[in-house]
């Protein structure tokens, strides 16, 4: 597969977990990368770890559901790189939240930020990308509400299903510019705020994985590397799992 070398790469939700792992993955594999995030001391921070000089990692703070700071983070890669090549819109929360307590305002944050902000960051790096005639978009959903459910997420799942919509729909319109549009579904990632979820959320999960491990960040980080190639120039609109097998078995058993 050709190296990324000379391609420009930007990561949402890149300070940690599944960003830092896309991020780390598209780095190694010679991308210089943008890793915006929330938390800019920790963006920073993660920049420095993939790249001391900060000549091919940068740490940019930004919310993603605010449109302006989208085409700053847009505006500042292309700015210091030249070009945009790849987007991985990854950023998102996942708040555990039972049906019965579920607020609007709930519902309207994780909706903002998973669904909105994926939106805006498509749309602030497609200019860039038209010029060029050239992109590669990847998405973060979920086995969680686009093939499976679970209790307490079916506010997390409603975005995670409208993602793919959104995905499908816009792979037709800028297919025609040399832009593909996928994503990934990961299964249980082994981060941060996985082992908030307690002992027994992580035997029950474990219990229910074939290959018998949670995936890595950097799991995912490789199959966002595979969607990114010039290779994958022929997938547009699809999506890959990344579940070590979770979503397989007819039964329990």
């Amino acid at each position: 597969m050709e190296s990324l070398r000379g391609q420009v790469a930007i990561v949402t939700g890149a300070a940690r977990g599944i960003g830092l792992g896309i991020a780390g993955v598209l780095r190694d594999e010679g991308a210089d990368v943008v890793l915006a995030d929330l938390d800019e001391r920790g963006a920073r921070l993660a920049a420095t770890q993939l790249c001391s000089s900060g000549e091919h990692a940068i740490g940019v703070g930004v919310d993603v559901t605010a449109q302006s700071d989208m085409a700053r983070m847009a505006a500042e890669a292309a700015g210091r790189f030249g070009r945009i090549d790849i987007l991985a819109a990854n950023a998102g929360i996942y708040p555990h939240i039972p049906l019965a307590d579920l607020q609007v305002a709930d519902l309207d944050e994780i909706m903002a930020v998973n669904v909105r902000g994926a939106l805006l960051a498509i749309q602030a790096c497609l200019p860039q990308m038209t010029t060029q005639g050239y992109g590669r978009i990847v998405l973060t959903s979920s086995i969680t509400g686009s093939v499976v459910g679970q209790p307490g997420y079916a506010h997390y799942g409603a975005t995670k299903a409208a993602m793919l919509g959104l995905m499908r729909s816009a792979a037709l319109e800028v297919a025609s510019a040399g832009i593909t549009i996928n994503a990934v579904l990961p299964g249980n990632v082994q981060t941060p705020g996985f082992a908030d979820l307690g002992p027994e959320h992580t035997r029950r999960m474990l219990a229910a994985i074939p290959l018998g491990r949670f995936a890595e960040p950097e799991d995912v980080g490789w199959a966002v590397r595979f969607l990114a190639a010039r290779e994958a120039r022929y997938i547009t609109g699809q999506t890959l799992i990344v579940d070590g097998g979770q979503v397989l078995p007819e039964s329990g058993e």
